[in-house]
């Protein structure tokens, strides 16, 4: 019952975000077909009635429709798969989604399964072994991180690495002549294209997890069960993973999940700077566009994947530790 409960609670907290974002979007600044009007008539040189006329039959939208009408075709859509249409690409969010989707999963996955694992277990020594000079180097470093906006760090790494020194891309999820197939020289080239957008994204977010992980180290160091790993002369090593870091891993479970789940929005000034294909990138080809049906068609589908992380890690947190119960 606790499980039906919370997922209800889930489903309603989607169809308010989902609501909520369909007005918010409808409401932003700017006209998409009146922008991409201007662009023919100064083009071609034809009238702004000639060119609306033609943009109408180009992208088959009508911003004179009730947005009633509008939010109720959508929410019928949503309710059978349907994500949407995207204005701009002409074609369904549902096939955007299906070619950008696996580009951001692999390199936000590999890059969040990085920070988190490093992050951990500099949190884990750093609470073990506290007053050395990692400490305040680790500290230092999540200052700094904190402080430095991720696309910065992004730009840094592709002046110095692929502008500069040339050793890698600088745009592209794999070199173009070769052929997409599932053999070493593609697995290579995706590998190299992702080298600087995985480095940009675990630089940022390791020391996060380090300070988090030590904070939650930190706490539990005084329990009874680790006095008495002690009393009993276990390996210093044992204790510190099996059980101070175990335990202490316990509340990073709701953020991992709910990173994954956020994971699903792509990363799009990372993405943007490395013009990587993925999400990220097509998040910002549609704000920058007002592409109101691929804004829609992401904006839901990052909400609803973070509203399932965080359901999916309170399972978890429940069967990483049975002395926690989900309410009735």
């Amino acid at each position: 019952m606790a499980i039906l409960k919370r997922l209800g609670i889930a489903l309603i907290t989607l169809f308010f975000v989902t609501t909520l974002t369909f007005f918010v979007v409808r409401n932003t600044p700017g006209d998409a077909l009146q922008e991409w009007a201007l662009e023919i008539v100064q083009t071609y040189g034809i009238s702004m009635e000639d060119a609306m006329k033609q943009v109408r039959a180009m992208y088959a939208y009508n911003p004179d429709e009730p947005v009633v009408s509008q939010y109720i075709r959508y929410v019928k859509g949503l309710a059978h798969g349907d994500l949407g249409t995207s204005i701009l690409y002409k074609t369904s969010v549902n096939k955007i989604v299906a070619r950008a989707l696996p580009w951001t999963v692999f390199v936000l996955s590999t890059s969040l399964l990085l920070s988190f694992t490093i992050g951990s277990i500099l949190g884990m020594v750093i609470a073990w072994k506290r007053k050395t000079v990692l400490d305040p180097i680790i500290t230092g470093y999540a200052a700094l991180t904190g402080a430095t906006p991720d696309y910065i760090t992004a730009l840094i790494l592709l002046m110095i690495f692929a502008i500069n020194l040339k050793w890698f891309p600088t745009k592209g999820a794999y070199d173009p002549s070769v052929k997409p197939a599932l053999s070493w020289d593609f697995i290579k080239t995706v590998l190299h294209h992702a080298v600087l957008p995985v480095a940009a994204y675990t630089f940022e977010n390791t020391a996060s997890w380090a300070l988090a992980m030590k904070g939650s180290a930190v706490s539990v160091l005084g329990e009874d069960y680790i006095m008495a790993a002690r009393a009993r002369g276990l390996k210093e090593s044992r204790i510190m993973t099996r059980y101070m870091g175990r335990n202490a891993m316990l509340p990073l479970v709701t953020g991992l999940a709910i990173a994954f789940g956020g994971m699903m929005g792509g990363s799009v000034l990372i993405e943007t700077i490395f013009n990587y294909p993925g999400i990220g990138w097509f998040f910002n080809e549609a704000v920058n566009r007002r592409d109101y049906g691929l804004m829609q068609g992401l904006f839901f589908l990052t909400a609803a994947a973070t509203i399932f992380a965080n359901f999916v890690a309170d399972i978890l947190y429940t069967w990483l530790d049975p002395r926690i119960r989900l309410e009735d």
